[in-house]
């Protein structure tokens, strides 16, 4: 199992090695083509420049999967190259701003690098990305693929086979103890005893076993009855049973692991590298764009009644660590022996704080959080401690909501699971939405939730 992935990985990484090498020595040709035609030479400053494109494009390209055949086809393969391309010139267009070197360079040869680097980076795209794909296609072609079991995940499985990874698979083998024999449309080509024949007759190359835990037993022991039989023979377990986060399967020196609770910025280092970079710059912008904002609001405050500026409180971060959240105070200083959620129409909340409330003015301190590393722009909103406590025992896998940084927004507030959570239910709701952006948590995640923040600031729920 392990050495079919490693060698789909090896496959994949070279499809995508041998079009980065076409790519980057064709605008590299580019540049010094034009440099010198119009200088006559290939000056040190471009030269640089040509070395900065190439590292760059590495990361960028890799991130905005460029040469991905399994999620591009032609049209999204070039759009995705324009993206690459365009982001690649925008962020040398910065350091070399932030370097006080842009006056090096001619605009001329610089504005015709960045069309004729990617006209030419698309005619070698065509070609490439249709010999990539008919290659892995005449590969996927030879593995006719066979599944053993009729339950709820190899229904699954054979959507996956046959919808995105568009391999040939020829039907389902009962296991004789599931019930569900009328499948379609896939068909069930018999029980366990008829698959040594279905293998022959249907030439199958590939055999995936998709049976509950409890059949370890008859999983062995088919296993070792198809050893003399020509076909990749792989175990997809039936874990449904157990709840997971951020699943995934690695290979440890050999030992298979299957990870079932793992936060993503440490199962994706480079990716949470890449949203730590761009949750401090975005922050360190945003602060210096609404710094007349946040001086008028703190005098707002300061001037509406007696207390501090800020009200910073104890919240749950990363991993469970203690973090100080600050916002706007929004509230009369007063004595709570427990911590509560503010309600509509709370007599605590100022005039000024009932309007940054309402337009979550209040929230804008944490971009300091963010800046510092406790928080990240989108993520769970961090609870109070008190509420951690209880309701920690009250909805499972409540604390699982801390396996990535807690956000100034996310996913539950753009789904509108925002304002008071006056009952248990409203707060598990919410919880399921955080645990849903654990599973899926992407860079472009992300930056949809941030596009989609603003359009939910106007929410009758926020008091």
């Amino acid at each position: 199992m392990f050495g079919n992935k490693h060698s789909l990985q090896m496959q994949r990484s070279l499809t995508f090695w041998i079009q980065w090498l076409v790519a980057i020595g064709l605008f590299t040709t580019v540049l010094g083509l034009l440099t010198w035609y119009q200088i006559g030479g290939f000056p040190a400053q471009y030269r640089e420049l040509a070395v900065q494109a190439v590292l760059v494009s590495v990361p960028i390209y890799t991130l905005l999967k460029v040469y991905d055949r399994r999620s591009s086809g032609l049209i999204t393969g070039l759009a995705r190259l324009l993206g690459g391309w365009l982001l690649l010139m925008a962020l040398l267009a910065v350091v070399a701003f932030a370097t006080r070197v842009g006056a090096l360079y001619s605009r001329e040869i610089v504005l015709q690098w960045v069309v004729l680097g990617y006209l030419v980076q698309v005619l070698a795209f065509l070609p490439l990305h249709d010999l990539a794909r008919h290659y892995h296609r005449n590969l996927r072609d030879e593995r006719k693929a066979l599944i053993v079991g009729t339950n709820a995940v190899a229904l699954q499985l054979a959507d996956v086979l046959v919808n995105q990874r568009e391999e040939p698979m020829v039907g389902l083998i009962g296991s004789g103890t599931e019930s569900n024999r009328e499948v379609q449309p896939y068909p069930v080509l018999g029980d366990i005893e008829d698959i040594r024949r279905v293998i022959k007759e249907r030439q199958v190359r590939r055999l995936y076993i998709a049976l509950p835990l409890r059949e370890l037993e008859r999983i062995e022991r088919l296993y070792l009855d198809l050893l003399d039989v020509h076909v990749d023979v792989i175990w997809v377990p039936d874990l449904s049973s157990l709840f997971m986060l951020n699943q995934s399967v690695s290979d440890l020196s050999g030992l298979p692991a299957i990870h079932l609770n793992e936060s993503p910025l440490t199962a994706n280092p480079t990716e949470a590298f890449l949203k730590m970079a761009l949750d401090r710059s975005v922050a360190l912008v945003a602060i210096l764009a609404l710094s007349p904002l946040l001086i008028a609001t703190a005098l707002a405050v300061k001037l509406s009644s007696r207390g501090p500026v800020l009200f910073k409180q104890e919240r749950h971060g990363w991993n469970g660590r203690i973090i100080r959240v600050w916002k706007f105070r929004s509230m009369r200083v007063h004595q709570d022996t427990r911590v509560k959620q503010a309600t509509r129409d709370d007599p605590r909340v100022t005039a000024v704080g009932r309007f940054i409330r309402r337009t979550s003015i209040d929230e804008l301190p944490q971009l300091f959080n963010v800046l510092f590393g406790d928080m990240s722009l989108v993520g769970p909103r961090p609870h109070a401690v008190a509420h951690n406590d209880f309701y920690a025992d009250k909805i499972m896998a409540y604390m699982a909501r801390h396996r990535i940084k807690p956000g100034i927004t996310g996913l539950a507030q753009v789904s509108g699971a925002r304002g008071e959570t006056e009952t248990v239910d409203k707060m598990a709701q919410r919880v399921e939405f955080d645990l849903q952006y654990i599973r899926n948590w992407s860079l472009w995640l992300d930056i949809k939730i941030l596009i989609k923040t603003p359009l939910t600031l106007v929410s009758k729920d926020i008091y």
